[in-house]
């Protein structure tokens, strides 16, 4: 997934507003208690960030 989607998906799914503060802010709990931000910063695949969001914030699995 190319981060481009991974932004579209969060700013879809949350809003843009609660989107970046999600990414910025909240500790994901699949994520070795790391942020999204931190997360890609890191290598993680962006694919791989937005199922964890998904996970924490009980999306849809149809969704994810």
């Amino acid at each position: 997934m190319r981060l481009t989607e991974f932004r579209e998906l969060v700013d879809g799914q949350f809003g843009p507003v609660r989107g970046a503060s999600l990414v910025m802010d909240h500790v994901l709990t699949g994520l070795d208690g790391r942020t999204a931000a931190q997360a890609i910063e890191d290598g993680v695949d962006p694919r791989d960030v937005w199922r964890a969001l998904c996970a924490d914030f009980d999306v849809p699995r149809d969704q994810w």
